[in-house]
């Protein structure tokens, strides 16, 4: 295809807006896109996260520990030096952690990606109706960008942005992130909505998008996005927001795109003969579970070229491998996930478990967009948060019933049946979601440390340096780096910007 003047919009930074510079981006003689499948495949690249390194942050979260170097003929495995030195930074919870690149490449760099991706979206959104091609071909198009964009927003607001109910925040006043929804340039720097605002954009472009791709758009594979998809999206959204009328909101889009997609992987159909269990990737992109999947095929904290001789830097936490039944022996192996979540090694006679394993082995694609299974925990902890509010028996009976078609899919049912779980208490059902949450979605597209912010619990890192001192950092519950510092590439780039407390 000929290139694109509108591309050129792509290579501008989205927080620095100079008409000269755009100027002087692109000549007079390149071509402006024509058709609508111009703009697909300009949507397919500049659009679409694919395989775009986006961190997760699980490093801030309780799901990865930290490990004392040990050092192989005289000093430490290199790539597990660099990979401690690279994430020391967040995993002390230390405020300057995105205040250069250096350090944290990938983490002080999210923000501006992401940016790149809205600007892409908005580009396709703003010409659309400028090319030749079908209503049905331009809808499309035009649902599925509004879903990135969402998308993108959401991530950055629930990143950057404080908890919409969090206690002392007023949602009318506090900040977001700076809502761009044009490609239009702009001179000058751009400030940062209120929350209220970002999150009221985010619920209209997913309403919109969901409305387009239902009557538009048949999705061809698990790379591309639809109207389940964007259901699904808005089920993660309420949960977000919070308020008490979202409750019932949650439970309503979730239920949309189960009565499409309500299949869970068996994890008993995965374990072979002898007992064996193969390397499968619950993140497949043929899986009927895979409602939309994207993304590199593991996170970089997590360091995949292990030395048997020595522990990495970092790995999955003892706390979180604890909270899986293991069951009683290799005829059940109890809860499967601590199975085939999981990669692992055998560091002197012990396993160690060090990174996820929810990809397939040697795949294009990674751990990160949306799954069956979220949408069953998405309406169970919605059905438990109004249950905590109005006593209804309905609504705890609901939480359990989902509750329970995740888990026996995930249970080794093979000469054991399953047992479901059956909680009478609100709060300790409520705490039950949250566990469930936890064991499901661990070190899978950053949903933990979101989580975490927005139940309001805290996190305690225990850390050992290249120096051989120990020494323990804690992020309380509501603590002011939840929200994360903007990275100082966006602040320089963008005199706009008010800085996050830290």
């Amino acid at each position: 295809m000929k290139k694109l003047y509108i591309y050129t919009l792509l290579l501008i930074s989205t927080l620095t807006f100079s008409c000269k510079k755009f100027l002087e981006e692109y000549s007079q003689d390149e071509m402006r896109p024509g058709t609508i499948n111009d703009l697909n495949s300009l949507m397919y690249g500049d659009a679409y996260p694919y395989t775009v390194s986006m961190e997760t942050f699980d490093v801030l979260a309780d799901d990865v520990q930290n490990n004392p170097l040990v050092n192989v003929n005289g000093s430490p495995v290199a790539t597990y030096l660099g990979a401690l030195q690279a994430n020391t930074l967040m995993y002390t919870f230390n405020p300057t952690m995105f205040d250069g690149l250096a350090t944290t490449p990938e983490s002080a760099d999210v923000y501006t990606k992401m940016y790149l991706k809205i600007k892409g979206c908005n580009v396709l959104i703003d010409y659309v109706d400028k090319v030749s091609g079908t209503v049905t071909d331009k809808n499309a198009v035009l649902g599925q960008c509004l879903f990135l964009r969402a998308y993108y927003y959401l991530k950055l607001v629930t990143l950057y942005g404080q908890s919409y109910i969090a206690p002392g925040v007023n949602p009318e006043t506090s900040l977001g992130v700076p809502l761009v929804l044009s490609s239009e340039v702009k001179d000058g720097g751009l400030k940062r909505n209120t929350l209220k605002e970002v999150y009221d954009q985010i619920e209209k472009d997913l309403i919109a998008a969901e409305d387009l791709l239902r009557n538009n758009f048949v999705q061809p594979n698990a790379f591309r996005v639809n109207s389940d998809v964007a259901n699904g999206l808005l089920s993660r959204f309420y949960l977000y927001r919070g308020l008490d009328t979202d409750w019932g909101k949650a439970i309503q889009r979730a239920g949309q795109a189960l009565q499409n997609r309500s299949t869970l992987t068996a994890l008993s159909s995965w374990v072979g003969a002898n007992n064996s269990i193969a390397a499968n990737g619950i993140y497949n992109s043929t899986s009927p579970e895979v409602l939309w999947v994207y993304g590199g095929t593991h996170s970089p904290i997590l360091v995949p070229e292990i030395d048997s001789r020595a522990l990495p830097p970092f790995s999955v936490s003892a706390d979180l491998i604890a909270q899986y039944d293991k069951g009683t022996n290799t005829s059940n192996y109890g809860d499967l996930r601590f199975q085939f979540y999981f990669q692992s090694f055998t560091v002197n006679g012990s396993r160690l478990t060090y990174r996820t394993a929810k990809n397939t082995i040697n795949a294009q694609y990674g751990t990160k967009g949306l799954r069956v299974a979220e949408l069953y925990l998405n309406r169970a902890e919605a059905y438990a948060r109004r249950f905590l509010a109005t006593g209804n028996a309905g609504d705890r009976q609901a939480a359990l019933a989902d509750l329970n078609t995740l888990r026996q899919s995930r249970f080794d049912t093979r000469n054991t049946p399953y047992v479901p779980v059956n909680i009478t208490a609100a709060q300790d059902l409520y705490k039950f979601c949250q566990d469930e949450r936890r064991r499901e979605l661990c070190l899978e597209d950053g949903h933990r440390f979101v989580d975490l912010k927005r139940w309001g619990l805290g996190v305690t890192h225990v850390f050992t340096g290249t120096d051989n001192v120990t020494a323990t950092y804690t992020l309380a519950p509501n603590a002011p780096l939840f929200t994360l510092p903007i990275p100082a590439n966006a602040m320089n780039n963008n005199t706009g910007l008010i800085q996050n407390p830290r």
